[in-house]
């Protein structure tokens, strides 16, 4: 009972193309006037299309062909290039004719000849392949395919049922737009890092000199000083210490149309793109990186230091997306509370929303140091609308964002216009200058 089971599947794997058709058709027709007006030379006519169609029944496969893609890399960064691979698979004694594949390409993916399917050659009991070549144009989680084939048999007289194979899952890292500050932290406190302390201790940082005493060590004697003094002395250093950096993306809005990597880039894009250099820069510098993700879901990646955080931090950016409601996160879910003390808050922001003004206002009187990086880089003309008004529309914008702006200088929250290397030193610098006029006066 189990033997006609495999046959009934095989045979439901494949089914009659319309060659078979004309085939039996003229076979049938061919046999049938002979037979109505008694020309039985007729038959010898009909016998290649049955003796034909019949032979090359007999050679079809059992099984429909098998699909495999896989991808060179498990990741890539947006722009670079893409390997993928499909393997179709004959698991027959007996060969296809051919095995005729199509790949479903997503929008920021882009490989060689997608446009078109790919025939494939696959001996019986061998996988061949098809190697692709292409790039991905922008960062997220992408989904290539699926991927579909069909199998050609029995001299194209058979043709199997659609074989799928699941959409390949591509992480695109987004590129790291340069990010390079010479200025040390308002408040390094942390164990190990590059930069200055407020704390006495080992480090690189000179602090002055002072008198040789008990447990200093001997490489520490400043022998000029002690030479001109006849006294021992010492060189007293700041501890190198690590500091703390929250760096909040705000995604209550997405303005502007992406061209990927080689075009314009939207807020999403300068946001995401800002926020991974800057976590590679002070990463790579021993401190700790936290993000958090103002609008829509509010998410968090709690602080952490090294590769490993570096690689989870570009893999948390990832999900990214601009909210879809209108509904602010109530303060029990976001607020100051979720930021340390003694942080540096980076919020990556257009200033579209006067939303995102309150937030930075409230992580401001909350004692917090907070650095507006303004996010909406494209230029004006980009940004105004149509029609007759258009022009006035966007001055009033432009001049009511300028206002809130200024408003949220008053209130301590420098905003500088993100440009990459070096952009930040000028308000950190400030910020430094506040953070230790705060400790002054404590």
């Amino acid at each position: 009972m189990a033997e006609p089971r495999p046959r009934r599947t095989h045979a439901r794997a494949f089914e009659p193309t319309r060659a078979l058709g004309r085939a039996v058709f003229i076979a049938g027709l061919l046999v049938f006037v002979a037979v109505l007006i008694g020309r039985f030379d007729l038959v010898v006519l009909a016998t290649p299309f049955a003796v034909g169609t019949a032979l090359s029944l007999m050679r079809r496969p059992g099984r429909a062909p098998t699909l495999e893609v896989t991808a060179a890399e498990p990741f890539v960064v947006e722009g670079a290039d893409l390997d993928v691979n499909i393997g179709v698979g004959n698991p027959n004694p007996g060969g296809f004719d051919l095995v005729v594949v199509r790949l479903a390409v997503p929008r920021w993916v882009r490989l060689e000849r997608s446009d078109r399917p790919y025939v494939v050659d696959v001996d019986p009991g061998t996988i061949a392949g098809v190697d692709l070549h292409g790039r991905v144009l922008r960062w997220g989680r992408h989904l290539l395919g699926p991927v579909t084939a069909h199998g050609f048999a029995a001299d194209g007289l058979l043709i199997s049922r659609a074989v799928q194979a699941p959409a390949l899952p591509i992480k695109a890292y987004p590129a790291i737009e340069h990010f390079d500050a010479d200025e040390a932290m308002p408040r390094a406190a942390g164990h190990v890092g590059g930069h200055r302390s407020r704390r006495p201790g080992e480090g690189g940082e000179l602090a002055g000199v002072r008198r040789f005493g008990s447990g200093d060590r001997l490489r520490r004697i400043d022998w000029r000083v002690s030479l001109r003094t006849r006294e021992l002395h010492v060189v007293s250093t700041l501890s190198d210490r690590d500091a703390e950096v929250v760096v909040l993306l705000d995604a209550l809005h997405e303005a502007g149309r992406s061209g990927g990597i080689d075009g314009r880039a939207s807020v999403l894009d300068t946001t995401v793109r800002a926020a991974a250099g800057i976590a590679e820069h002070y990463l790579r510098r021993g401190d700790r990186v936290a993000l958090l993700q103002y609008g829509g879901q509010v998410r968090q990646l709690r602080a952490a230091s090294g590769r490993r955080h570096y690689m989870t931090t570009l893999e948390w950016l990832l999900d990214i997306a601009p909210a879809q409601v209108a509904d602010e996160p109530p303060p029990s879910v976001f607020g100051p509370h979720m930021v340390q003390h003694n942080a540096l808050v980076m919020v990556l922001t257009p200033l579209l929303d006067p939303r995102s003004a309150a937030m930075l206002a409230n992580l401001a009187r909350a004692g917090r140091f907070v650095v507006a990086v303004d996010t909406l880089t494209a230029p004006s003309s980009a940004l105004r609308g149509t029609g007759p008004w258009g022009h006035v529309a966007h001055r009033l914008w432009a001049l009511e964002r300028d206002s809130v702006i200024g408003q949220l200088r008053e209130h301590g929250v420098p905003v500088v216009p993100w440009g990459g290397a070096g952009s930040l030193d000028e308000i950190l610098r400030g910020v430094t200058r506040v953070a230790l006029s705060r400790t002054v006066t404590k």
